[in-house]
C-alpha cells in the first residue's frame, strides 16, 4: 500500500536538509534530494521498488529556497529508485506546462532503471489533440526511474592524463559499434562498456597509435518514437534525456562502475577518453513532444521559448533549445561536465552543435555566458574542449570563431582534402592551408596551431572507404526514400558504384585511401580518425546512418584490411616520432624568428612555388618543406595526379614513408630527383 507522509513532512530530517547539492546525494546515512523549479508550487518525491515497477511511498519535499526544493531522508540507501511529480500552473500560453500526473526524471540522476515505453500517457496534453489541454493519465508505468547511485569506486590511483594537444591523435568511436562484432570480446560484453574496456579493443587502439578515444553520446538518451515505429532506432544517441547517467543499454548490470572500469583501462594504456555531449537540446522535442523531465519540472526555466511562450524556440532542428542563459540551467550543465571529469574521470568533451551554446540575445557570442563560464572554471578549463562549430540557426556556422582553449572540428579541411585527392583542379592553395593548420580560420586571438581538429570522415557522412566507393548516397534503409543525408560528399567511386572485384579499381581505392590518411597525419592541427577507417570499413554508401543499429554501422573486424591498418599505424607512428605537430603556426623562412617552425613550398621542378603556380589548374604535385627548431627537417611530396618526378633540395634526404604500395625509385647523383607516384604521399627526412 502506498505510504503518504503527513503534510509537515516529519519523516524528513530538516536539520540535515540542504539545497547546496542538487540531485540525490548519499552521505552514508541517508539521501538528500534536491530539485530546482523556479515556478513550481509543490514537489512530490515518489519512491519505487528496486526495479522501478511499484511506487512504495510519496513525499512532499518540505523545504524550498531559491527555487530549490529539498529534503533529507534518513536510512535511504544507494539503489533506491525514485521520480518526481511537480505541481504548478498548466498555462501553455504563459510557458508553463506543469502536470503532476506525469512522473518526471531527476535532471541530476546518476543512474537509471527501466526503459522508456512509448505511450500516449507520456504527453502532458491529449496526444493528437490541443496542447492547451491538460492530460490526466499517469505516465509512471512507462517511465524509467532515477536511482540513487553508489559513489564508492576504487580508481587505483587513476588520474587524468592531460596529454598535450601536439601529441594528440583522436579516434572517434561508438561504444556498441566498436565492440558488437569484435571476435576477441566475450559475447556477453559486446556492445557495452565492459566490451569497450576489453583488452583486445584497448590493445588495438594502442597499437594503432591513437592517444584519445572520442565516444559518441553515452549520456542516457531516448529512442525516437517515429524510428521505433519504422523498425529502426536511434543509434548515434543525439537525443539526451539525462545529462549525468550513462546510457543504460551500454551497461551489463546497470551500474555506472562498468564505465569507470573501461575508462580506467584506457588510462592504463595511455589513452584519454573524450565524450561527445549534447547540451543544446533534450529528448522532449517541441511543445508537442512528451513530458519526461525538464518540461514538467519548469518549462519556462529550462527551455528557450519563442516570442509566444506557448512554442519552443528551436536552433537545433530537434524541436527545443536548452536555455543555458538561465543561471540554474547553466549550473546544471556545468555540474554535469564536472561530474564526468571529477567522478567518472573523463578527459574532455566534444560539444554537439556548440554554436547553440554560444548564442546570446543578439546571436552567437564567442564571449557569451556559457563559453566564458567554462573558460574560467578551474576544473573544466583544464580538460580537452572541442566544439562542433555550427548549428542550423542564423549565423550558426562559426568555424574559427570559438575562443581558446576550445579546439574545433574543421569541415573545411575535410572538404578540401577530399576534393584534392579526387583530383579536383585548383586546390593547391587550400590544401597548403590545411597542411599548416588552417591559419586563415585559426591564426588570430593568440590561438595555437592545434586549434583545428582535422578529419577526413566522421560519424555523420561517408566513411573514408565510402568516399572512394560511391558517387552518391544510398540511404534507402533509413526509410525516407533516400531523401535524408546531404549530397555534398566530395566522393568518387573510381569506376564502380559500391563493392567490386575489379583489381584495378581496388588498387586505386587503396592508393587513394593511403594518400588521404597520410595527408591527415602530416597536417598541423589535431587529427581525428573515424573508427574503422584504418581498415576500410564501409556503410554501404549510407551517409546518415543515425538509425542503423546493425551491421551497417558495426565494425566488421573479420573483414578488416590488415595492410591498410598497418599503413595507418605506420603513419601515426611517424607523426609521433618526428614530432610533426606544433602549437606555433609556421612562417616562411624570410619571416622566421629562429624559434618558430618554418615552411616553404616547392614546385616539382625544385624551385619555390610562384604566384602563378598556385593558380595552375593542371598542377597536382606539391612539395612541403618543414623545419622545426626541436625536430628534423621534413620534406613532403603530395601528388594527386599522374606519376611525376620531383627535384630534391640540396642535402642528404632519407625516404621515411611512402603511401604508395610499390617501392619509390630514387636517383642519386647531382640531379637529386625522386619519383612521386600518382595518388601518393612521400615523406623524407634530411640526414
Amino acid at each position: 500500500m502506498l505510504k503518504r507522509l503527513d503534510p509537515a513532512g516529519r519523516v524528513f530530517d530538516r536539520a540535515r536538509a540542504t539545497p547546496v547539492n542538487l540531485g540525490a546525494t548519499y552521505d552514508g546515512e541517508g539521501v538528500n534530494f534536491a530539485l530546482f523549479s523556479e515556478h513550481a508550487e509543490r514537489v512530490e518525491l515518489c519512491l519505487y521498488s528496486d526495479d522501478g515497477a511499484v511506487e512504495t511511498a510519496r513525499h512532499d519535499l518540505p523545504e524550498m529556497e531559491g527555487g530549490i526544493w529539498h529534503g533529507y531522508l534518513p536510512g535511504v540507501q544507494p539503489g533506491q529508485a525514485y521520480g518526481y511529480r511537480v505541481h504548478g500552473p498548466f498555462a501553455p500560453e504563459d510557458g508553463h506546462r506543469f502536470n503532476p500526473a506525469k512522473l518526471l526524471l531527476d535532471p541530476y540522476a546518476r543512474q537509471l532503471t527501466g526503459a522508456l515505453t512509448w505511450d500516449e500517457a507520456l504527453y502532458g496534453y491529449p496526444a493528437g489533440g490541443s496542447d492547451l489541454e491538460r492530460d490526466g493519465r499517469d505516465s509512471a508505468p512507462f517511465m524509467p526511474k532515477a536511482v540513487v547511485a553508489d559513489p564508492d569506486f576504487d580508481w587505483d590511483s587513476d588520474r587524468a592524463l592531460t596529454r598535450p594537444w601536439e601529441e594528440t591523435v583522436i579516434y572517434e568511436a561508438h561504444v556498441k559499434g566498436l565492440t558488437r562484432l569484435h571476435p576477441g570480446v566475450p559475447e556477453a560484453d559486446r556492445g557495452t562498456f565492459a566490451g569497450l574496456g576489453a583488452a583486445p579493443v584497448v590493445e588495438h587502439l594502442k597499437a594503432l597509435g591513437v592517444t584519445a578515444v572520442e565516444l559518441l553520446p553515452v549520456q542516457s538518451f531516448v529512442q525516437d518514437r517515429h524510428l521505433l515505429e519504422k523498425g529502426l532506432s536511434n543509434y548515434w544517441g543525439y537525443n539526451t534525456l539525462s545529462f549525468f547517467a550513462p546510457h543504460r543499454p551500454y551497461l551489463k548490470t546497470g551500474n555506472p562502475a562498468e564505465m569507470k572500469r573501461a575508462i580506467r583501462a584506457f588510462h592504463a594504456a595511455g589513452i584519454e577518453v573524450i565524450l561527445d555531449v549534447v547540451y543544446n537540446h533534450t529528448a522532449e522535442e517541441s511543445e508537442l513532444g512528451p513530458t519526461l523531465s525538464f518540461r514538467g519540472i519548469d518549462n519556462r526555466s529550462y527551455y528557450l521559448l519563442a516570442d509566444n511562450p506557448r512554442h519552443s524556440f528551436d536552433t537545433t532542428g530537434c524541436g527545443n533549445t536548452l536555455n543555458v542563459a538561465h543561471p540554474m540551467v547553466l549550473r546544471m550543465v556545468l555540474d554535469s561536465l564536472r561530474y564526468w571529469v571529477q567522478v567518472m574521470h573523463v578527459d574532455g568533451f566534444r560539444f554537439d552543435l556548440a554554436s547553440t551554446l554560444g548564442r546570446e540575445s543578439q546571436g552567437f557570442e564567442r564571449d557569451g555566458g556559457f563559453l566564458t563560464a567554462i573558460r574560467q572554471d578551474p576544473v573544466l578549463s583544464r580538460v580537452k574542449l572541442i566544439a562542433e562549430p555550427w548549428d542550423i540557426g542564423e549565423g550558426g556556422y562559426q568555424v574559427g570563431g570559438f575562443p581558446w582553449p576550445f579546439r574545433e572540428w574543421n569541415d573545411k579541411a575535410r572538404d578540401d582534402l577530399r576534393a584534392f585527392w579526387r583530383r579536383d583542379p585548383g586546390l593547391l592553395g587550400p590544401v597548403a592551408q590545411r597542411l599548416l593548420g588552417s591559419p586563415i580560420q585559426f591564426h588570430h586571438s593568440r590561438r595555437p596551431a592545434t586549434s583545428s581538429v582535422n578529419f577526413l570522415a566522421a560519424h555523420d557522412g561517408f566513411t573514408l572507404w565510402d568516399t572512394l566507393s560511391y558517387d552518391g548516397k544510398h540511404n534507402e534503409a533509413n526509410g525516407e526514400e533516400n531523401r535524408d543525408g546531404h549530397d555534398h560528399n566530395l566522393s568518387h567511386n573510381m569506376g564502380a558504384e559500391g563493392p567490386t572485384e575489379d583489381p584495378g579499381i581496388l588498387h586505386g581505392r587503396q592508393r587513394r585511401a593511403r594518400a588521404m590518411l597520410a595527408t591527415l597525419f602530416l597536417a598541423q592541427g589535431v587529427p581525428m580518425l573515424l573508427a574503422g577507417d584504418e581498415f576500410g570499413h564501409s556503410q554501404g554508401g549510407n551517409n546518415n546512418a543515425y538509425a542503423q543499429d546493425n551491421e551497417t554501422s558495426w565494425l566488421d573486424w573479420a573483414r578488416a584490411d590488415a595492410g591498410l591498418q598497418a599503413a595507418t599505424a605506420a603513419m601515426i607512428a611517424l607523426r609521433h616520432e618526428l614530432r610533426l605537430a606544433d602549437a606555433r603556426f609556421a612562417v616562411a623562412p624570410e619571416d622566421g624568428a629562429g624559434d618558430r617552425p618554418e615552411v616553404s613550398w616547392l614546385h616539382p621542378e625544385g624551385r619555390a612555388m610562384a604566384e602563378g603556380d598556385w593558380q595552375d589548374a593542371g598542377l597536382a604535385c606539391l612539395g612541403y618543406r618543414l623545419w622545426r627548431p626541436e625536430g628534423p627537417e621534413v620534406l613532403v611530396w603530395l601528388n594527386a595526379g599522374d606519376d611525376a618526378e620531383a627535384a630534391l633540395p640540396e642535402g642528404g634526404w632519407v625516404l621515411r614513408l611512402s603511401s604508395a604500395e610499390e617501392p619509390v625509385i630514387t636517383r642519386t647523383g647531382a640531379e637529386g630527383r625522386i619519383a612521386v607516384p600518382g595518388q601518393s604521399v612521400l615523406v623524407l627526412v634530411r640526414d
